[in-house]
């Protein structure tokens, strides 16, 4: 935890407040921390800043808060991501938001299972949780939008052009031989990037896919799983970025 986030709750006026949950936890046990320590703080969805500790026993961490400084910029990347099995997509999530997607669309396509949209995981409350984990990992405060789409044709069909629009699409697609282009070529503009299940998407879905503009790429010739296949291709996409 590299940045302790805050709910609007926290407070208890402007400045002042007190936390008693896993957070004191941390605070004490983890960085053992002492009265005037100064910690990094970020409002969720808000500005980051430091955290004076006044007071702090087993039961409560009492803190004066100053939050002056805006988070880090965005990626300017819209994750279209056929879902993957609920282990792994907790890991996508995690690092994904640590790296600055904001924009994630979790969508169905002909390989994905359908039991992976049973999970537990997809509840609104354990994306938040994985989402704020990525936040507190990068030292960022924005949450992630995060849309579930069960049905591939009509989502690509009449959503994804909206979604995409004036922006650089590209498919990941293992069996093309153009390779991933980067910032420097594409002069950082804002990138829609679709990523299939395992065994990528089937030729219809590509297809379909390409109707709108979609371009297929590489990012070389060993098969990576979708959670490694991920960072790999935004950090290819924006190496000026990080």
């Amino acid at each position: 935890m590299n940045i302790i986030l805050l709910h609007g709750s926290d407070f208890k006026d402007k400045n002042m407040v007190i936390l008693k949950d896993h957070r004191k936890d941390h605070i004490i046990t983890v960085l053992k921390a002492k009265i005037h320590d100064s910690l990094l703080f970020g409002l969720i969805n808000g500005k980051m800043g430091k955290g004076i500790i006044i007071n702090i026993d087993s039961s409560k961490v009492e803190l004066k808060i100053n939050l002056d400084k805006n988070p880090p910029p965005a990626l300017p990347l819209t994750l279209v991501l056929a879902l993957p099995r609920p282990k792994m997509l907790k890991r996508i999530i995690e690092s994904s938001v640590g790296l600055g997607v904001k924009k994630i669309y979790l969508i169905n396509s002909w390989r994905v299972e359908k039991s992976f949209w049973q999970s537990p995981v997809l509840k609104k409350e354990t994306l938040d949780a994985l989402s704020i984990a990525g936040l507190e990992q990068a030292k960022d405060t924005i949450m992630p939008q995060i849309f579930k789409k069960k049905l591939f044709t009509p989502f690509v069909k009449n959503e994804l052009p909206d979604i995409a629009q004036n922006s650089s699409m590209f498919i990941a697609h293992p069996k093309t031989a153009i390779p991933c282009p980067c910032s420097k070529t594409l002069l950082n503009q804002s990138i829609c990037l679709a990523i299939g299940p395992e065994g990528g998407f089937i030729d219809k879905e590509i297809k379909t896919l390409e109707l709108l503009g979609f371009k297929t790429i590489n990012f070389g010739s060993r098969i990576l799983r979708t959670e490694t296949a991920v960072p790999v291709l935004i950090a290819k996409l924006f190496p000026d970025f990080f």
